[in-house]
């Protein structure tokens, strides 16, 4: 086996000899592909020759009990139902914690995106999200229910004010953000279900053909209709004027339109309900980071946190039944009260 050392552990000598039975190769090129925020993590494997058509393949490790393989495999079935390119699972070992996954390349959107390209690469990440949300079928995922966009939530003060300001909150403040989140749950709630990704962004989107290739997306769920299009055009690592984004949203909104998709009639009511459920997911991806600094050791991620926030801070600005929420972000961090244009 060709490993390199930076890998010598034993889940990787486990996955390193299960790939070479399966493949039926006694040398393999193997190396780290990527890793993201869990317990997995991916490795490209370039055969001597290639297999059954593959140059290259992905080998994922999701180690048990941390990781669950099941999810990914069901929801790569249905993003190929659904016409979504996404990697074909070529053989599996659930029970152990290993998938061998066709190669969607190394060029991500994140990397590719710049201003020539971007009009490009987003209109065909809307497309296949529009094909992705037109499969939608009830039942086929869990869903993205009160409880769990709740516990969502709640990572932001047990992870980003306890943790990351170092802030406990008063009674009267614990009220402010509980009065807050009850107001973004009841938005959330009250939105059309469709699929969602919950990850749909430049790190998970892959340059490809067909293009993209979509990845991460094992926490699928069914849920409100803005959120993935949030997560495309509300990135926390890379980020558009707002001009921008409301030129993509549009272009999604009427093609969801012409789709027969469950978008509200009215863009304005559907770009009030994309920035509330904007909010959640800013409110949630702080507590992560946070939490991924602070528990995890990846304290990259605290140099995301600034965009992320200002989402938060725009999208609460522009709503007055938010302006609680702003003042309560400003009196945790220590800023001066913004003048707030409500709507």
């Amino acid at each position: 086996m060709n490993a390199i050392s930076s890998v010598d552990d034993a889940r990787f000598d486990l996955l390193s000899a299960w790939a070479a039975t399966t493949l039926g190769r006694r040398e393999l090129a193997i190396a780290p592909a990527s890793a993201d925020a869990s317990f997995r993590r991916y490795f490209r494997i370039t055969p001597a020759q290639p297999w059954h058509g593959h140059a290259s393949l992905i080998a994922m490790d999701a180690p048990p009990p941390m990781e669950d393989c099941r999810p990914y495999v069901r929801v790569a079935r249905l993003l190929a139902v659904a016409g979504v390119h996404a990697p074909e699972i070529l053989a599996s070992d659930v029970e152990r914690g290993f998938l061998l996954l066709s190669d969607l390349g190394a060029r991500t959107y994140l990397a590719e995106l710049d201003r020539e390209s971007a009009p490009r690469l987003y209109s065909d990440a809307i497309d296949a999200l529009i094909r992705w949300q037109t499969a939608t079928r009830v039942g086929a995922l869990p869903p993205y229910d009160e409880a769990l966009l709740a516990r969502e939530l709640a990572l932001f003060p047990a992870w980003y004010v306890e943790r990351q300001l170092g802030r406990t909150l008063s009674p009267a403040q614990a009220q402010t953000l509980a009065q807050a989140f009850r107001l973004i749950l009841d938005n959330n709630l009250a939105q059309p279900q469709v699929y969602v990704h919950r990850d749909y962004h430049s790190r998970n989107l892959m340059v490809s053909d067909p293009n993209p290739g979509v990845l991460d997306f094992q926490d699928a769920v069914l849920g409100p209709i803005t959120y993935d299009l949030v997560s495309l055009l509300r990135d926390a690592y890379i980020a558009w004027d707002e001009e921008r984004q409301l030129d993509w949203a549009v272009r999604y909104w009427e093609r969801a339109r012409k789709a027969s998709l469950p978008v509200d009639a009215d863009f304005g009511v559907f770009w009030r309900d994309f920035e509330w459920m904007g909010v959640q997911r800013q409110l949630k991806v702080l507590g992560i980071f946070a939490r991924l600094c602070h528990r995890d050791g990846k304290a990259a991620y605290v140099d995301d946190m600034p965009q992320v926030m200002a989402y938060l801070r725009g999208a609460c600005g522009r709503y007055r039944a938010l302006a609680p929420l702003l003042a309560l972000i400003d009196e945790l961090e220590g800023r001066a009260p913004v003048v707030i244009h409500t709507f």
